[in-house]
């Protein structure tokens, strides 16, 4: 049984899916078709998955590119970012770090729903459309959903399982 729930806008906010009934107690759990919100159904043990997963991603990328200093968030959205764009051997300038960062940002969040690739310009560089407005997140948040989109991607790319 599928129900809709409609926020203070009258908006549909979630869909409940019914999961069991005992005597009085009914059991809902909440269903997101948007992926990006998969981790809340199942959150400690997604979380403790999550964490395993970024950190096996952060000591390859370090352990290749880092010459033993640990890579943050941004240093790895950076080097996806080269990566997408495909041109690894020129240097860039402040203008373009920041580009790259956002071409990034837009691949990760593509599965997610939130971007879709356009085009590609004449100088090799992609352009995402965006399609969905990212929904407000507090810092903590953001953090756990780049990781998780960086995790997705780098088990797309087969570096992690």
């Amino acid at each position: 049984m599928n129900l809709k729930l409609l926020d203070k806008t009258n908006k549909i906010f979630t869909s409940i899916l019914l999961i069991s009934f005992n005597g009085s107690t009914i059991q809902l759990l909440p269903y997101y078709p948007n992926p990006l919100k998969r981790r809340y159904l199942c959150p400690m043990a997604r979380d403790e998955q999550l964490k395993e997963r970024w950190e096996a991603v952060v000591a390859k990328l370090s352990e290749r590119f880092a010459e033993g200093d640990t890579l943050d968030l941004d240093s790895i959205i950076y080097l996806i970012g080269l990566q997408e764009l495909g041109q690894l051997n020129r240097p860039f300038k402040k203008d373009d770090k920041v580009n790259l960062m956002h071409i990034a940002i837009c691949r990760l969040l593509e599965p997610f729903g939130y971007y879709q690739f356009d085009f590609e310009d004449p100088d090799g560089w992609p352009h995402y459309k965006m399609l969905e407005p990212l929904p407000a997140l507090k810092a903590g948040e953001q953090q756990i959903l780049m990781k998780d989109a960086i995790v997705q991607y780098f088990i797309e790319k087969e570096l992690i399982a």
